[in-house]
């Protein structure tokens, strides 16, 4: 079941949301995941169960849609100076951030999530953000690769590794925006 929009933004079902998301992690952070369960949650938000079921469908689906919201970036891309540097900065802090015992507790979340939407949310808010990184680099008239080359590039790769090998070190990051760099138009 997908998460469903809020209809007026601020109104109950927003108050209910950001109830029932702070719960979930103040739940995370004391227990165990095996251990939270959705009357938990309820309880600890002010709400019935089934206000959470109506809206969420299931526990999968709630802990994606917090993970989400956590995974937003709250700021943008670092300015370092260049195009290149900006990606630089912000692929290590990416990879650094997305590797985390917390990072990968998100990205499982997101992905065990029956619906992708959450994931594309994900994904957008990635691009979102070498996009800034490519505006700021042609606003300084620099060259810059083409943002999907970057996605495929330089962001699958560490999303790769992340999920099924190593944490990827600051050197393998580097030598991938060496490479994407290299193909800048």
């Amino acid at each position: 079941m997908a998460v469903k929009d809020n209809p007026r933004p601020g109104g109950r079902s927003a108050r209910v949301q950001a109830s029932v998301h702070k719960a979930v992690r103040e739940l995370l952070a004391a227990m165990s995941r095996a251990e939270v369960t959705i009357p938990l949650i309820a309880g600890r938000a002010g709400v019935t169960p089934s206000t959470i079921y109506r809206r969420w469908g299931d526990l999968q689906a709630l802990l994606a849609d917090v993970a989400v919201e956590r995974l937003r970036p709250d700021m943008q891309p670092v300015d370092a100076g260049s195009g290149k540097a900006d990606l630089q900065a912000w692929a290590e802090q990416y990879a650094e951030e997305m590797s985390s015992g917390p990072g990968r507790e998100m990205i499982r979340d997101v992905l065990a999530a029956q619906a992708g939407a959450n994931a594309c949310k994900c994904c957008e808010y990635t691009r979102q953000q070498i996009v800034v990184i490519a505006e700021r680099a042609k606003a300084r008239g620099e060259r810059f690769p083409d943002v999907d080359r970057v996605m495929d590039q330089l962001v699958a790769p560490i999303m790769y590794r992340i999920l099924f090998g190593d944490v990827p070190d600051t050197a393998r990051v580097s030598d991938l925006v060496a490479r994407v760099m290299n193909t800048a138009d």
